[in-house]
């Protein structure tokens, strides 16, 4: 059945990343394939982010996840876009007024990768190996890990920094298996690091749709993509890092999972140096989500300490 929306062709704000594009695409083929619509009902708008332009120093030390979001989000208040397709991990806990998040894709494998042409796996990396990340959380549980390993902020997108691993800059790095699968280099991983040991990012391996607040007709064809599962484990995860003030300066985890109507949820604090590090967990019903979120970052909060974070 071929849903009307009055603004077609719908406007899809995207950044230019060979991952950014394949998630707008993919966002799109679910749209173009829930509504019988053809392609040109839609454009894909390529808007360059403070992100992709700061290349040259840690997001720590430039302003954070915003830096992936800001000049959508303008375009998207000011109507140049319709809506904004992110990768959950870059978003904010607070998004600017007028602006919601209204729709998940259904999420894919949360894990991180571990690429390398030396070892099989992280723990295996012979003595003082260099390995190239430019997370803060990956670099401190790497640290956790093996204190051995000397580890260097590696800026640029997923080509590029399997370029610096073929080149040699390093002996090893750590990627979204997500945004690897998204891209067809599921090839390249030497292995994946499992939760229980090495806990992805908020929101990783999860495809998010903002879009303005007041657009009713939008967010109408948007919901038949929708993915509720993943928006009851994401509305935990964001409850746990709001709570928690997380940006892309702190060291976090967290991983909510639904399953037969239950909902776990486990998180993280760490010192960037790896050898501080406080854990907790909760379950409930998937009705519990955000209250279970914010409790759990309350209670790392709280056994942090307010100097925590403070390096």
């Amino acid at each position: 059945m071929q849903t009307k929306h009055s603004g077609l062709p719908l406007r899809i704000g995207t950044r230019g990343s060979a991952l950014a594009l394949a998630q707008a695409h993919e966002t799109r083929d679910r749209l173009m394939a829930a509504h019988g619509l053809p392609q040109e009902a839609f454009e894909i708008v390529v808007i360059k982010t403070s992100g992709d332009r700061i290349l040259d120093r840690p997001l720590s030390e430039v302003g954070g996840k915003g830096l992936f979001t800001k000049e959508l989000e303008t375009a998207m208040l000011e109507g140049e876009i319709d809506i904004a397709v992110h990768s959950s991990k870059d978003m904010p806990t607070v998004l600017p007024d007028g602006l919601e998040i209204i729709a998940f894709l259904p999420r894919e494998d949360v894990r991180d990768a571990f690429i390398s042409p030396k070892a099989a796996r992280l723990t295996d990396l012979p003595q003082g190996a260099v390995v190239g990340s430019s997370s803060l959380r990956r670099q401190a549980m790497i640290k956790r890990l093996r204190p051995d390993i000397e580890v260097v902020t590696y800026r640029g997108n997923v080509q590029s920094r399997l370029q610096k691993l073929a080149d040699g800059v390093v002996d090893a790095t750590l990627l979204a298996n997500a945004g690897l699968r998204r891209l067809g280099l599921a090839d390249v991983i030497t292995s994946l690091l499992e939760v229980e040991e090495f806990l992805p990012a908020v929101g990783q391996g999860a495809i998010c749709i903002e879009a303005r607040a007041d657009d009713a007709a939008t967010r109408e064809m948007i919901a038949a993509i929708h993915d509720a599962e993943t928006e009851i484990c994401l509305v935990a995860e964001r409850a746990f890092l709001r709570e928690l003030d997380g940006s892309c300066r702190t060291p976090i985890g967290g991983l909510a999972r639904l399953s037969g109507g239950k909902l776990v949820l486990e998180g993280l604090i760490l010192t960037p140096d790896g050898r501080t590090v406080h854990e907790t967990r909760r379950e409930g019903t998937a009705t519990e989500a955000e209250a279970m979120g914010r409790d759990a970052g309350a209670e790392l909060k709280r056994r942090g300490g307010p100097d925590f974070f403070a390096y």
